[in-house]
């Protein structure tokens, strides 16, 4: 990474000569990237990315000593990426050595997980991606209540910057080098509320109901009963005690009421959200909220009619509509979950991070 920087200092100061050419600097960036959980759907989407963004040289994948999937080339997990892109999954087993050796970690692994390793490649000056809930909120008590482990690295936690690209503070978001990405739950439902709630159009006494649908993969790729796809029918799950309610309080600072569901389909979210506007506010009053927010937004698609899967399945975008009566407003929210809910969105952070263009190599 010393070596890229020093590169693009170089190229800064030729492009401050007159008589130089101007010269695309991204071209010359070339960042070793590695992705831990590689063999799940997460670590599969990113592949599929990375593989497209000609600054990304995806040097190893990993997943755990104890997989399964250890020794086993990528592509025989995963056929989509037969004549794509191919790789041997390796056991990470020398993490330190592994870190001084890579640029960029995609963390695609559990919470716990991820807590261990991202300070290890933080400490070797690897950026690092955490698609975990290991370092989304700054309340540290709240990790053994909501994911249950003690955390340990307070001094991380509060270098950790929250990836709602749409968002977060754009220079806190190119000096920090761990990235905290959104839960997908959580992008769904933030990205239909921020905007009402930044412009203070909520009536705050009457909590915000949001009732979300998931396909099975965001269960992961590893099989139980509970998500296996022949035993689930469409079934509310965790209510009062989902952990991704907390992260949506937290960064919403407004409390909701989250009924998450699990259904009988592959990929996508839709949130349905009902909340009560604080005064009488007209379809067009609220338009204009969420056109001036997302009026300009990559990633972020506003349609006349309520949102719904099969429009975003395999796409890097959140669709949004809304519909108002007597009072009252009723927000829908589509993503995919492996993608602007997890992968694409991480993508789109290491973008900015690096001062690419937002969209590169996702769409």
């Amino acid at each position: 990474m010393d070596q890229n920087r020093a590169l693009a200092l170089f190229i800064n100061n030729l492009c401050k000569n007159k008589n130089t050419k101007k010269i695309n600097k991204d071209i010359l960036m070339l960042l070793k990237t590695i992705i831990v959980g590689a063999s799940g759907y997460v670590g599969l989407e990113l592949i599929k990315i990375l593989n497209k963004h000609d600054n990304i040289k995806i040097c190893n994948l990993y997943v755990s000593s104890q997989s399964e999937d250890k020794n086993k080339d990528i592509a025989t997990l995963h056929g989509s990426l037969y004549d794509v892109f191919n790789m041997k999954l390796e056991s990470l087993d020398n993490v330190s050595l592994i870190a001084k050796n890579c640029d960029v970690v995609f963390l695609a692994t559990d919470h716990k997980v991820s807590h261990d390793l991202a300070p290890i490649f933080y400490k070797h000056n690897c950026h690092v991606f955490d698609l975990s809930g290991a370092f989304r909120v700054k309340d540290i008590d709240s990790y053994k209540k909501y994911y249950a482990f003690t955390h340990e690295h307070k001094d991380l936690l509060d270098k950790a910057i929250y990836g709602l690209c749409e968002f977060a503070d754009t220079n806190a978001l190119k000096e920090s080098r761990l990235i905290s990405l959104p839960g997908c739950y959580p992008t769904a439902s933030q990205l239909a509320l921020k905007p009402l709630v930044q412009e203070q159009v909520l009536d705050n006494n009457f909590k915000v109901i949001i009732n979300a649908i998931s396909g099975v993969t965001g269960a992961g790729r590893k099989a139980s009963l509970t998500n296996s796809f022949c035993e689930i029918s469409t079934q509310a799950y965790n209510i009062f005690t989902h952990r991704h309610q907390f992260e949506i309080e937290d960064k919403l600072q407004t409390k909701v009421i989250f009924n998450p569901h699990l259904g009988n389909f592959k990929r996508g979210i839709l949130a349905t959200i009902s909340a009560k506007l604080n005064a009488n506010y007209t379809k067009d009053d609220i338009k204009e909220i969420f056109t001036n927010y997302y009026g300009k937004s990559k990633f972020v698609r506003l349609k006349d009619t309520m949102p719904k899967i099969m429009d975003v399945e395999n796409l890097p975008f959140c669709d949004l509509s809304f519909c108002i009566d007597d009072g009252y407003i009723v927000i829908g929210s589509a993503i995919d979950n492996l993608l602007k809910g997890a992968a694409s969105q991480a993508v789109q952070a290491l973008n900015l991070h690096f001062n690419f263009n937002e969209d590169k190599a996702i769409i």
